[in-house]
C-alpha cells in the first residue's frame, strides 16, 4: 500500500477504565475495563484510515508478544506498519486513564520506549519520497521536536502536531518558526505554549499566529473551537451532545479535519467535519 499520510509518534496498547459515575480522588466504582489499539499517532492513524486514507505508522513497537499482538491488530485495519521499527530490547509502550462520568479522572503514558528509541523511527522516511501531510506527536523527545522542526528535511513539509497531553505542550515551541506547520492544541496547551491562559479559543489561535506560527485549530471543549491561518480566523461552535468518553476525541478531530483539508474542504467547512467527528466520538455513537 501506498501511503496519503504519516503517523509519527506513540503506538501502543490503550488500558481504559471507564464508569458512568462521578469521580473524586480515591473513587471506587463499578465500570468496565478495555484495551485497545492506541497512542496519539495512532489514533490518528485509525481515524484517517476511516475518511478512506492509507496511514503509515512511524514508531516503535517491541518484539514482545504485546507487540506481536498490536501489529496483527493494526494489520487488520489497514494501516501500514512495515514502517514501524520493530525493537528487541524495547517493551511495547501502554496507556493507561480512568475516565468517570465528569471526565479524564487520571492517566498515566509509559512511552518510554518512544523516547529510547529516538530518531531510529524516522529511519524509514531515507526511503520514501513523501509529500502528503504529516502528522506528529508530542510524545517524542523534545530534542527530535527540535530535530524535526528545524531540519531540512521537514522544512517544507506539512507539519500537523499535536502535544499528546498538556504537561508536553512545551516541547512544541520550536514548530512556531516552521513555515508550514499547523499546530492542534486544546486552551489550556495554548495557554502553556503561550506562557498566559487564554479567554477563548480564537483569541488563543491569533495569538499563537502573531507567535510566528502557520495556522493554529483550538479546541475549547463544549464552547467554540477556532481555525487561525493565513487568511484569517474562523470560529466554530461544537454539536451539543452527552461526553461518554473523552481519551481520543482530539486525536479524532485532528485525522477529521486533515482528511476533510484532503478531500479538498474550505477552512470553515473542514473546522465543521472535524468537530462534528469530536462529537460523534465523545457521544460513543462509534468506537
Amino acid at each position: 500500500m501506498t501511503p496519503d499520510i504519516l503517523c509519527i509518534g506513540s503506538v501502543l496498547w490503550d488500558v481504559i477504565g471507564r464508569s458512568n459515575a462521578h469521580m473524586d480522588k480515591g473513587s471506587d466504582v463499578p465500570g468496565r475495563i478495555v484495551r485497545l489499539p492506541g497512542g496519539v499517532a495512532l489514533n490518528i492513524a485509525m481515524a484517517a484510515r476511516a475518511y478512506g486514507m492509507t496511514p503509515a505508522l512511524l514508531s516503535v513497537v517491541g518484539r514482545d508478544a504485546e507487540g506481536d499482538e498490536l501489529v496483527a491488530a493494526l494489520d487488520r485495519l489497514g494501516l501500514v506498519t512495515s514502517t514501524l521499527y520493530r525493537s528487541d530490547d524495547l517493551p511495547t509502550d501502554v496507556y493507561m486513564a480512568v475516565e468517570g462520568g465528569n471526565g479524564l479522572i487520571a492517566a498515566i503514558a509509559d512511552a518510554h520506549s518512544l523516547e529510547a528509541a529516538g530518531d531510529k523511527i524516522l529511519r524509514p522516511l531515507d526511503a520514501m519520497a513523501f509529500d502528503g501531510p504529516i502528522a506528529v506527536d508530542g510524545n517524542l523527545t523534545q530534542d527530535l521536536l527540535a530535530q524535526m522542526a528545524t531540519s531540512a528535511r521537514f522544512r517544507g513539509a506539512d507539519l500537523r502536531i499535536a502535544p499528546a497531553s498538556p504537561g508536553k505542550a512545551e516541547r512544541l515551541l520550536p514548530f512556531l518558526s516552521h513555515p508550514l506547520a499547523t499546530l492542534y492544541v486544546n486552551l489550556e496547551e495554548a495557554g502553556l505554549l503561550l506562557h498566559k491562559p487564554q479567554p477563548d479559543a480564537a483569541t488563543a489561535a491569533a495569538a499563537l499566529r502573531k507567535r510566528g506560527l502557520h495556522r493554529a485549530l483550538v479546541t475549547d471543549g463544549p464552547r467554540a473551537a477556532a481555525c487561525a491561518g493565513p487568511d484569517g480566523v474562523v470560529s466554530r461552535p461544537p454539536r451539543a451532545v452527552m461526553v461518554t468518553r473523552v481519551t481520543g476525541a482530539g486525536d479524532t478531530f485532528m485525522a477529521a479535519h486533515i482528511a476533510a483539508e484532503v478531500d479538498g474542504m474550505a477552512t470553515t467547512a473542514a473546522l465543521d467535519r472535524a468537530l462534528d467527528a469530536a462529537a460523534t466520538y465523545v457521544s460513543g455513537d462509534t468506537y
